[in-house]
């Protein structure tokens, strides 16, 4: 009897932690009073979702103009928008791109550092030489890299939603808080103590953001006759974003669609083999 008392003990004692988790939790999310952000029409979300090559590239280009001169991308390189399943620029355009920028080399033979036109291989430049310049060029706070962000980013969706997340396969939380962050900016309500330096921002957590708003209509020219809105380039950059984040997005869902349809071809041979093995055998 004891034993038993003790197993159940054990199994309800991590549930009665996690809903008093959940019970100090909720209020504290409550008291934030950010709302979530809108769910998004993305063309790569879903099981069979790929990039808009064209909003792909205008989102490179906002990236370039705009966040760029921020925001480090440590882990793009040059190469990356020749790649299939993104931007699919020329080799010739991306090279160009590349030779676009002054790359540190070095040391030569005279054991100095030199600057040089960028090469494909090349990872995309940094805007600052350290984070402690970072920090200094941007009132203490420090940009995230670009990355991977589109992935790193999320927001509390709650139960049931990502339950119905899960059976959707509905993979965009990240996408969907950035595009809303940065159309997100407003005038702080009445009686908001805003800190010094700080701006308000709706779906930011505590509301109060560093970063200025970075975009607004009309700042990035676009030649296919796009709207230049700020939700357009909002909606681009962060397309741009995800396709960094997961480049090989399109080769993944391709390749998981393969193998279901490979699976299930082979539960309907593995059913019918045992059906011819079996069916002498009375039962």
């Amino acid at each position: 009897m004891s034993t038993t008392m003790s197993f159940r003990s054990s199994l309800l004692r991590p549930l009665a932690v996690a809903a008093l988790a959940f019970g100090l939790a909720a209020p504290a999310l409550a008291a934030e009073g950010a709302p979530k952000p809108p769910r998004e029409e993305w063309s790569f979300a879903g099981p069979f979702g790929t990039f808009d090559q064209a909003q792909v590239q205008r989102g490179f280009q906002v990236f370039k103009e705009v966040c760029a001169s921020c925001h480090a991308a440590h882990l793009f390189s040059f190469r990356n928008l020749a790649q299939p399943g993104g931007p699919s620029f020329s080799e010739a355009q991306a090279k160009a791109v590349a030779e676009g920028y002054q790359v540190q080399d070095g040391p030569n033979d005279a054991g100095d550092m030199f600057d040089r036109p960028g090469r494909l291989s090349d990872r995309w430049p940094s805007p600052f030489p350290n984070e402690q310049a970072a920090r200094a060029s941007n009132g203490g706070a420090y940009p995230p890299d670009f990355s991977t962000l589109a992935k790193a980013r999320t927001y509390e969706v709650g139960f049931p939603g990502f339950l119905i997340d899960i059976f959707t396969q509905y993979q965009e939380n990240g996408v969907d808080y950035i595009h809303a962050l940065l159309v997100g900016y407003e005038e702080p309500p009445e009686g908001f103590a805003l800190p010094e330096g700080a701006h308000y921002n709706k779906y930011f957590p505590g509301h109060a953001i560093k970063m200025p708003q970075p975009l607004s209509d009309g700042q990035v020219t676009y030649t296919d006759g796009t709207p230049e809105t700020l939700d357009q380039y909002s909606r681009d950059v962060t397309a741009f974003m995800m396709w960094m984040a997961e480049p090989h997005l399109e080769a993944r869902k391709r390749l998981g669609f393969q193998v279901m349809i490979f699976l299930i071809i082979f539960a309907g041979l593995l059913y019918f083999t045992k059906k011819k093995v079996w069916k002498s055998v009375g039962h």
